[in-house]
C-alpha cells in the first residue's frame, strides 16, 4: 500500500482525478490523505465530496475551514457567501449522509510511525503533539455530538485571540478550531493574527508564520491552507501541500513514504 497527501481541492474533481491518475491510484492498494477544504470555490464540490468519500478506509482526511463553512451553512444557520459553491451539495438528495460522514473526520491526526501530524492550517507551537491530539478530539467530539448545531452556529469569530487552558465552552472551542482551520501568523504567546493572508514574509508587526516558531520535537507537519506560500515553508519539516489549485496554480500530491511530490496543473 501506498500512503499519498494532497492539499487543498476545494472541488477541483477534475485536476483531482487526473492527478491520482499520474500514479495509478487504486483504493484497493493505496491511500488518501487530504489535508482539508474537499470543497468550495471550485467547478465540482458534490462530485469531489462523493468521491473522497466513496473510498472508504482508504482515505484518511482532516476537516479544513470551507468543510466547516459547508456545516455551519447546514446546521448553524449560516448564509452561503457570494463566492461559495456549495448549493450542489445542499440540494443533493444525498446530502444529509454526505454531512454525517464530514462530521465524523478529524481537526488533527498524529502518525506516530512516520513521526509526522497533518492538519488544515497548522500546528501552533505553543501545544505539545499531545496536546494538539487532545484538543483537536474535545471539538470533534462536539461536532459530533447533540452540541453541534449550537457550535456551528457560534463557530465564527476571532475571539478569543490566545489558547488558555482555563477557557470553557464556545470559547474554548473557537480557539481551537481556529488554531487547526485558519492559522497563518501567530505571536510567540500564541495570539493568533486572522487578517493577514498574504505571503509569509508580509506578517504584521509582531506576528510570523506558525512554522518560524522552534517547536520541543522533531514532528513533521503537513498541511494546506496557505495558497499564497505556493507550498514553499523555511524547512522540510513544514509541508505545505495547497498550491492554489482553484486559483489556477496546481494541485499536489505527495507521497508519504518517499517524500517525491507530483503536481497537476488546474
Amino acid at each position: 500500500m501506498t500512503d499519498y497527501a494532497i492539499g487543498d481541492i476545494q472541488g477541483c474533481y477534475e485536476r483531482l482525478l487526473d492527478v491520482l491518475a499520474k500514479v495509478d491510484f487504486s483504493p484497493s492498494r493505496d491511500r488518501l490523505w487530504v489535508a482539508g477544504d474537499l470543497i468550495n470555490r471550485g467547478p465540482s464540490s458534490l462530485e469531489t465530496l462523493r468521491y473522497v468519500e466513496s473510498l472508504g478506509s482508504s482515505a484518511v482526511v482532516v476537516l479544513g475551514n470551507h468543510d466547516l463553512h459547508l456545516l455551519a451553512v447546514a446546521l448553524g444557520g449560516h448564509a452561503l457567501k457570494n463566492k461559495d459553491t456549495l448549493s450542489d451539495i445542499l440540494e443533493a438528495p444525498d446530502h444529509e449522509h454526505l454531512f454525517d460522514w464530514l462530521r465524523q473526520q478529524n481537526l488533527c491526526i498524529h502518525d506516530a510511525d512516520r513521526n509526522f501530524v497533518m492538519v488544515h492550517a497548522g500546528l501552533p507551537h505553543i501545544w505539545t503533539v499531545d496536546e494538539a491530539v487532545r484538543h483537536g478530539r474535545e471539538v470533534e467530539e462536539v461536532i459530533r455530538g447533540p452540541e453541534a448545531e449550537t457550535y456551528f452556529a457560534e463557530m465564527y469569530g476571532n475571539r478569543p485571540e490566545r489558547w488558555d487552558p482555563r477557557l470553557t465552552g464556545m470559547d474554548r472551542w473557537r480557539i481551537i478550531t481556529n488554531y487547526f482551520t485558519r492559522m497563518r501568523f501567530i505571536a510567540e504567546d500564541g495570539t493568533l493574527e486572522l487578517a493577514a493572508k498574504e505571503s509569509a514574509d508580509a506578517a504584521p508587526d509582531g506576528f510570523a508564520p506558525w512554522f518560524r516558531f522552534p517547536r520541543q520535537d522533531d514532528v513533521c507537519v503537513i498541511f494546506g491552507h496557505w495558497a499564497a506560500l505556493e507550498g514553499q515553508t523555511d524547512s522540510n519539516r513544514f509541508v505545505g501541500l495547497d498550491t492554489g489549485c482553484v486559483w489556477g496554480g496546481a494541485l499536489t500530491l505527495m507521497n508519504l513514504d518517499t517524500g517525491e511530490k507530483i503536481h497537476c496543473d488546474c
